[in-house]
């Protein structure tokens, strides 16, 4: 808008008078002689705006002090005499960083006839390396009698300390790792976007700075969509919310988006801030997909699997293959808790195989026994591992059946037994090795369940399981054969068992041998 300022009360309205102000470059206009000038010297003076009066020749008449700060120069000659030196002495450009050209410097558009309401640059001296101030110019016509213009005015706003703030903003904002946008209110259009957002969506800048609201509508896919409106009608704060951002290609990501109004400049603005959810999500889908395809194998799986809770080993899911195994159903057995019924022929195999889960997180290949729900034996090959399933905690049981193959070792042995009635000739580990087969080792069975052996007894048992008959064990202990064979008779009686192999066997489980 150009502004015009009618003389008619300065001095009777006589002109080229030749007065000077202090600090003029040249006599004011007649104009502005006469009574008034000490005034409006006062007046221009006390302002906090630049303000420079240029003749329409194109010479510089006269500026405030303001004005030479603005500069950055002691006194008028600092500006230049002309419109001419000021082009050459100062270089400016707008925020954008364009260089403007001499023609385009608001000094020369006002000589012109132009009007510029409203002009921001950045103004440094000619040959610095960084522009030192930003202003805002607006022009000024003035004029005389006969509304013919007698002077022009530049009036001028330092805006270095705001630039310096925005400056500051600008680059936290950019440098802020966290993906944000800048949306202004008044036409709800997106006016920053920083690099962790464009690196985030894939968005080029000039896709997104100036678009409307409308156009990308971040709000839309959000939980809380209309809450998030609302709040930013009213320019409040926007809570934390779940929402499918839109993305180049058509496709959305999963974010956390919030929002807090700030103001840039006279700008009021809503500051969005976002969090990728998308690692999320596809780490979730993929948990999905593996427990998928976990419970399709369990299901499926030839070998007998159970799911226990780590509290108390309470039966959480078992397999087919478990059932047909065990003889139960899953309706009397799921929910309860170990021993509810009793599965274990041993409780103390039970007991040792969960004491190794806790301690170590899982055991391989123990031999145990399990008791059908009919009560029958069936012997297994254990394996136990702890993990995780859908978030919880649990462990896995897996049971291999072995009581073909112990029954069909446990015939080879009785064979070999009843064709070799004396079996003197074989060697201790061979003997050791049958009797292994036969009776195999129980995990939690310990010297401590033993009956009472004496120690004779116990010296006797040692040389048995060293391969030696009753001749030559009475001949190392000093006593007759009839001793040695009672006290044999003696020691299978109280373990309960018939034969030497047995007896070793015995004797190897509890660490006695």
């Amino acid at each position: 808008m150009v502004v015009q300022a009618q003389t008619k009360s300065f001095a009777a309205g006589t002109r080229c008078a030749g007065q000077r102000l202090p600090g003029m470059a040249a006599p004011l206009p007649t104009t502005l002689a006469g009574g008034t000038l000490r005034h409006l010297e006062q007046l221009i003076d006390g302002l906090t705006a630049g303000v420079v009066l240029i003749d329409l020749t194109g010479a510089i008449i006269w500026c405030n002090d303001a004005a030479l700060a603005m500069h950055g120069v002691a006194g008028p000659e600092g500006l230049g005499n002309t419109a001419d030196e000021y082009v050459r002495r100062f270089a400016l450009m707008l925020p954008n960083g364009q260089r403007l050209t001499g023609r385009e410097y608001p000094i020369m558009r006002v000589l012109a006839g132009e009007s510029f309401p409203d002009l921001i640059v950045h103004v440094a001296a000619t040959g610095a390396d960084e522009p030192r101030w930003m202003h805002h110019v607006r022009d000024v016509v003035m004029t005389g009698d006969d509304d013919e213009p007698d002077c022009l005015a530049l009036v001028i706003q330092d805006l270095s300390e705001q630039g310096e703030a925005e400056a500051r903003f600008e680059a936290m904002f950019q440098a802020n790792p966290a993906p944000a946008l800048i949306l202004r209110l008044t036409d709800q259009r997106f006016v920053r976007a920083n690099r962790g957002f464009l690196e985030m969506t894939g968005y080029p800048r000039s896709m997104l700075i100036g678009r409307s609201l409308h156009e990308l509508n971040i709000l839309r896919e959000a939980d809380r969509a209309e809450v998030a409106q609302q709040r930013l009608r009213e320019g409040k704060t926007i809570p934390q919310m779940e929402a499918e951002l839109p993305l180049p290609d058509n496709r959305t990501k999963l974010v956390i988006l919030a929002g807090q109004p700030i103001e840039i400049g006279d700008d009021k603005c809503m500051l969005f801030t976002f969090a990728d959810l998308e690692p999320r999500r596809t780490a979730e889908r993929a948990l999905r997909d593996s427990e998928a395809h976990f419970s399709t194998l369990f299901r499926m799986a030839p070998v007998a699997m159970a799911l226990t809770s780590p509290d108390g080993h309470r039966m959480i899911e078992a397999n087919d293959a478990f059932w047909q195994l065990t003889g139960y159903s899953s309706a009397g057995f799921l929910g309860r808790a170990a021993g509810d019924p009793e599965l274990w022929a041993d409780v103390s195999e039970r007991n040792a195989a969960e004491a190794e889960i806790e301690r170590a997180g899982g055991l391989r290949n123990r031999d145990v026994r399990l008791l059908d729900a009919r009560g029958n034996p069936v012997d297994c090959l254990l394996s136990a591992e702890r993990m995780a399933l859908r978030g919880e905690r649990c462990t896995l049981w897996l049971f291999q059946d072995i009581t073909e193959r112990r029954s069909t070792e446990v015939d080879l042995v009785n064979a070999i037994e009843a064709v070799m009635k004396d079996a003197k000739w074989f060697s201790r580990s061979i003997m050791d090795k049958l009797a292994s087969i036969k009776n195999p080792p129980r995990a939690g069975r310990d010297a401590q369940t033993s009956p009472e052996l004496t120690a004779r007894e116990r010296e006797v048992l040692g040389l048995v399981c060293e391969g030696h008959d009753d001749k030559a064990i009475a001949s190392q202990l000093t006593l007759s054969a009839n001793t040695v064979r009672n006290h044999v008779a003696s020691i299978y009686a109280k373990i309960g068992v018939n034969r030497r192999t047995a007896a070793v066997a015995w004797a190897r489980e509890r660490g006695l041998a």
